[in-house]
């Protein structure tokens, strides 16, 4: 069972991506914040992490830069969500990069396809 980290301060968005995610079989982890998320990763390596990108706090690229530091997340698959345009500052990260409003059953195609290897 593929296992997916998901990080949105948005808990409609999580709930919403939790249940989604679940009926696709997936081992699913939520987490609302930055530190809540890394300490999820820690506990249990996703397979794949879907992470907002504007948070209070610690935002969806500090938590992507920590995450590429740690030896068992820095090669994890990660798709990027946000309500604006790619940010510049993502100008050279290995991730994808989904706009909200996003359309659950392709992020959730998107997800399977990088579990696979096939982004």
């Amino acid at each position: 069972m593929p296992r997916i980290l998901l990080v949105d301060d948005d808990l409609a968005i999580l709930r919403l991506l939790e249940v989604n995610f679940r009926m696709e079989g997936f081992e699913v982890h939520a987490a609302a914040h930055g530190e809540e998320a890394l300490a999820a990763a820690s506990n249990a390596t996703p397979d794949v992490v879907i992470l907002d990108l504007m948070m209070p706090g610690m935002d969806g690229h500090e938590i992507y830069e920590r995450l590429r530091g740690e030896p068992d997340t820095a090669e994890v698959p990660v798709i990027f969500l946000s309500a604006r345009g790619r940010d510049d500052a993502l100008e050279g990260v290995d991730a994808l990069y989904v706009q909200k409003p996003f359309d659950t059953v392709e992020l959730v195609e998107m997800a399977k396809s990088l579990v696979q290897g096939t982004p």
